[in-house]
């Protein structure tokens, strides 16, 4: 049986999860509004992985016979005023999941709850991979800067993007 501390703890990831996926989904939309499809397709792909973090979160619960609570969330932000301003923000939120991960496995250590250590270890490895996709395309679009031209060329390079 799980440590009830950790349990709602999870309870709490799972949440903060489903707000990344939802807040990539209003992304892509946003950029299918711009006409960048490419930017929309990666983001899709973000609010994918994002669910599947959440559900793993989910499965782990129960099969620690724990149980998931889902809880409300907030609407994200829908308007945006460039690509860079989005790419930027989705890296300060993958800056913000990381601490909470982090934090999550601060509790575990704390709670001496070996197997959510575990479990977690994926997370953290994953969020490293998450920050450097996020930086990288941040700072591309910096290098592409008011050129249509290279805005286009990474529309198309991001829209090639494959679902892991």
């Amino acid at each position: 049986m799980i440590n009830p501390t950790i349990e709602a703890a999870i309870n709490d990831q799972i949440k903060h999860e489903f707000e990344s996926a939802y807040l990539y989904l209003s992304m892509s939309a946003y950029f299918e509004s711009v006409n960048l499809s490419g930017f929309a397709h990666w983001m899709r792909l973000q609010y994918e992985e994002e669910t599947v973090h959440a559900m793993k979160l989910f499965d782990y619960l129960h099969d620690r016979g724990g149980r998931a609570v889902l809880q409300a969330m907030a609407q994200p932000q829908s308007s945006f005023n460039s690509s860079l301003e989005v790419f930027e923000m989705a890296l300060h939120h993958e800056q913000r999941v990381t601490a909470l991960i982090n934090s999550l496995y601060d509790l575990a250590i704390k709670e001496n709850d070996h197997a959510t250590q575990i479990h977690l270890q994926w997370f953290i490895t994953e969020q490293v991979e998450e920050e450097k996709s996020a930086s990288d395309v941040v700072e591309k679009l910096k290098m592409a800067g008011d050129h249509p031209g290279a805005l286009f060329l990474l529309n198309e390079q991001l829209g090639s993007r494959a679902a892991e």
